[in-house]
C-alpha cells in the first residue's frame, strides 16, 4: 500500500502540494509533497511507519516559528502536529501533547493557578519546539520546570528524564537522536492567580513594546553571542533597517529579521550572511544563527 492509500485507509487528512508558506510564522516557504495531520498518537505513530515503509523523508512541523523553509519547499512529508493537542493536570504536574500552542498551555496554568509558565506568554510556538530548542525568555527556560518528555526514538516510545533531554542553551538531545517529541511533562508551583496574570501582563507588554510583532518573523533570529547581545552588536553596526529584496533588519529590534511583504528565503539567508560578516568585520564576533534551515 502507497503513502497516500495507507493515509487514507486510517482516514488521517493530507494535502498534497502544499504551500508552506501558511504554516510558518515568517509566512515564507515553498510547498511540500504531502502535508500530514494526524491527530493521534497511534495516527503519528502510523505516518512515520508509513513514512519510511515507502522511503519518504518526512519532518516534524509545530508551529512554524523558529524555522525558515526553503523556497523550494520541503521533499517528502511535513508533519504538522498542529492537531496533537491538549493539556491535563495532576496536582501540580501537568502532561501536555508536543502540538499544544504556549499560549494555550500559559491560559491553563493560568486558570489552575499554576507558576512557571509565565515567562513563555507570547511565545509563537508549540510544546515540541519549546522543548526541543529549550525555549526561554526573560529568564525562564524550559528546562527550569521540565519533569520528562515522551518520544518516539527508533521506532520506540521512552520516557526521558529532563537530565536525558540534556537542555542547553537552545538545545536539547532531541537535534542529535532524530527523536520525535510526543508529550512533556512540567513541574509548577501554586501561586495566585492573580500575580500570574499581573506577569504575564508585564511580559507581554514588554514583547510589544520591544518586539517587531507587527510584522511576521521567525522570531530571535542569533543565538546570544557570550557575554552580549546579537541585537546590540547588529545595531552598533549600523544594520537597523538594512533589507534584502523583502526581508529587513527590524529597525525597532536588530535581533529580528522580518518579512516586510513577499521576502524569500533565499532574502532572508542573503541578509543572514550579511550581518553575519559585517559584525564579524567590524566586532570580531562570530553570530551564530538561531532560526533552523530547512528544504530543498
Amino acid at each position: 500500500m502507497d503513502f497516500c492509500e495507507t493515509l487514507r485507509s486510517l482516514n488521517i487528512e493530507f494535502t498534497q502540494n502544499e504551500p508552506l508558506s501558511e504554516h510558518t510564522t515568517f509566512k515564507i516557504g515553498g510547498p511540500c509533497d504531502y502535508f500530514v495531520k494526524p491527530t493521534d498518537l497511534d495516527q503519528v505513530i502510523a505516518v512515520v511507519n508509513a513514512a519510511k515503509e515507502n522511503r519518504i523523508p518526512y519532518f516534524i512541523l509545530g508551529n512554524g516559528s523558529n524555522l525558515l523553509v526553503s523556497d523550494l519547499g520541503i521533499e517528502g512529508a511535513v508533519i504538522s502536529l498542529a492537531g496533537f493537542c491538549g493539556v491535563t493536570a495532576d496536582g501540580n504536574t501537568l502532561t501536555v501533547l508536543s502540538g499544544t500552542k504556549l499560549s494555550a498551555l500559559c491560559s491553563f496554568a493560568l486558570e489552575q493557578s499554576l507558576g512557571g509558565m509565565q515567562y513563555f506568554w507570547g511565545i509563537p510556538g508549540t510544546v515540541g519546539g519549546a522543548v526541543y530548542m529549550n525555549a526561554g525568555a526573560y529568564g525562564g527556560e524550559i528546562k527550569d520546570i521540565l519533569i520528562s518528555v515522551n518520544a518516539l526514538i527508533d521506532g520506540e516510545i521512552k520516557q526521558l528524564s529532563a537530565k536525558e533531554c540534556e537542555l542547553s542553551y537552545r538545545d536539547s538531545i532531541f537535534k542529535r537522536n532524530g527523536g520525535i517529541i510526543l508529550s512533556a511533562n512540567f513541574g509548577l508551583r501554586p501561586m495566585q492567580k492573580e500575580q500570574i496574570r499581573a506577569e504575564m501582563d508585564t511580559l507581554i507588554a514588554r514583547r510589544k513594546d520591544k518586539q517587531p510583532l507587527e510584522f511576521p518573523s521567525a522570531g530571535s533570529t542569533f543565538k546570544r553571542p557570550k557575554d552580549n547581545f546579537a541585537g546590540t552588536l547588529i545595531e552598533e553596526c549600523g544594520l537597523k533597517g538594512y533589507s534584502v529584496g523583502g526581508a529587513m533588519v527590524s529597525p525597532k529590534h536588530a535581533g529580528f529579521i522580518v518579512n516586510t511583504g513577499g521576502a524569500t528565503a533565499s532574502d532572508v539567508r542573503r541578509l543572514i550572511e550579511y550581518v553575519k560578516e559585517t559584525v564579524f568585520m567590524q566586532k570580531s564576533v562570530n553570530l551564530e544563527s538561531e532560526i533552523i534551515f530547512v528544504g530543498r
